[in-house]
């Protein structure tokens, strides 16, 4: 009998590194642009397929043999690491829900339970404060503000009972985690009450209940297929590498899924995650929801970009590749959120939120702003030279020029159908660059601009 169970668990263990060696090879897959190895993507489901089902199968020969319940929840937090990652890669409802549910038993059927108190593992005690932070960004993203509430708490009694069971380490760093996400929901709060920012059937008309907008656009009606998204303050509110400028962008560029979206039901079968799928999901690991997540009658939503704090170079170069592989139909969206000055840090994020939204939104197509936007480029020194000094700023220190994001810097972009949002004091700068570009001075199609003031931007 005990070399049966040693077999057994010299098998997972196999399964578990191979798993574990395919898991590495997607792990820091960038988020934008067309992976070449997605086809790999599969093999990794179809790896924490395999083990997650021989896990359930032999489950008391494993724990016979010294199988720790945390190592069952090591690798749902990996399936569930996996499920998110398909989702800031594609933005399928879908996988987000997939990652919740995940966690979700993770944390109802307390597999790291068993990590708590003195003397005990501090690399298992790392994995589970990794757990919580994923699970509160999965919540974050998903609205469940009483799931995030609790979630915190939780998060800061773990932090703060490590400090007590591993003095000899500095935990320094999770603390700060924890700091950024309280600051996150006390900024938010004023978001909480209010109907969500994503497209919602209750609130918001079908794109197919409204023919005016297909009879405006009757010569070439374009797909929104590509969104890039990023910010760049300091001292901005942010959880993890998500700011809260792009959180409610990402919310924006998306549907709600109609449905049950919020409800969900986990069937309970030995200890195990395992419910009966109702909803069209992948369904590669056993959990779904019980319920319909999406509406297949909704336009799929828009693939983001979200960049944290990148260089203008960085930025630059993914604005490239998305533009690249931009299909001749659809119109790439790009939403910087930046200061125009080295100096300027966005207090605004703290004390703006309760003041009304003020925005303008501009068409290039307007003489009349044109002629203003044209007046705002000149100076005493020539037009050109103030078309220059104006820029947003991407860096941590100093004044460099490399960390200037130009107007010139975007209008190669403009030969593709571009749809421009800049959240910044600087603004202008932009309008008049491109009003720079139309007059003449360089060969480029006319974007669509939004503009709002970081001093007016909710």
């Amino acid at each position: 009998m005990g070399e049966k169970n040693d077999v057994v668990l010299r098998t997972f263990r196999a399964l578990v590194e191979g798993a574990d060696r395919k898991f590495a090879r997607v792990r820091d897959v960038p988020a934008y642009g067309h992976v070449t190895s997605q086809q790999y993507f599969h093999k990794v489901f179809k790896a924490y397929t395999k083990l997650w089902r021989y896990q359930q199968e032999h489950r008391s020969k494993l724990v016979d043999s010294g199988l720790h319940r945390w190592e069952i929840g090591e690798i749902a937090s990996r399936i569930g690491q996996l499920y998110f990652g398909q989702y800031m890669r594609t933005s399928e409802a879908r996988f987000l829900v997939e990652a919740y549910v995940f966690y979700e038993a993770i944390l109802n059927r307390r597999y790291f339970e068993g990590s708590k108190g003195f003397g005990k593992d501090l690399g298992v005690r790392f994995k589970e404060l990794r757990f919580y932070a994923r699970f509160l960004l999965v919540s974050l993203i998903l609205n469940r503000t009483e799931m995030v509430k609790g979630l915190t708490d939780l998060f800061k009694a773990l932090v703060d009972e490590s400090k007590a069971c591993f003095r000899e380490t500095n935990f320094k760093e999770w603390r700060q985690v924890v700091q950024e996400i309280v600051r996150f929901m006390k900024v938010d709060t004023a978001f909480m009450n209010v109907r969500p920012l994503r497209y919602c059937a209750m609130f918001d008309s079908h794109q197919a209940s409204l023919p005016y907008v297909a009879r405006f656009h009757a010569k070439k009606v374009l797909k929104f297929r590509d969104a890039l998204l990023t910010s760049y303050h300091r001292n901005e509110v942010k959880f993890a590498e998500l700011t809260l400028d792009t959180f409610r962008m990402l919310q924006c560029l998306e549907w709600e899924p109609s449905g049950s979206f919020y409800q969900k039901q986990l069937v309970e079968s030995n200890g195990n995650c395992v419910s009966t799928d109702h909803s069209g999901a992948s369904g590669l690991i056993d959990i779904n929801l019980a319920a319909d997540m999406t509406d297949p009658t909704l336009p799929p939503n828009p693939r983001k970009a979200i960049l944290y704090r990148p260089s203008v170079t960085h930025l630059i170069a993914v604005m490239a590749t998305i533009c690249e592989e931009l299909p001749p139909d659809s119109v790439m969206l790009v939403y910087l959120s930046a200061s125009g000055n080295a100096g300027y840090s966005n207090v605004n994020q703290m004390e703006g939120f309760q003041k009304s939204s003020k925005y303008k939104v501009s068409s290039q197509f307007s003489q009349e702003q044109s002629s203003s936007m044209s007046e705002s480029s000149s100076n005493d020194r020539g037009e050109s030279t103030g078309y220059y000094d104006s820029y947003l700023w991407f860096g941590s220190r100093g004044n460099s020029v490399s960390n200037n994001l130009y107007p010139g810097d975007i209008i190669p972009f403009t030969r593709r159908p571009l749809f421009l949002i800049i959240d910044s004091d600087n603004s202008h700068a932009f309008k008049a660059g491109f009003t720079w570009c139309r007059e003449g001075r360089g060969s480029c199609s006319t974007p669509f601009t939004y503009e709002a003031s970081i001093q007016e931007f909710i």
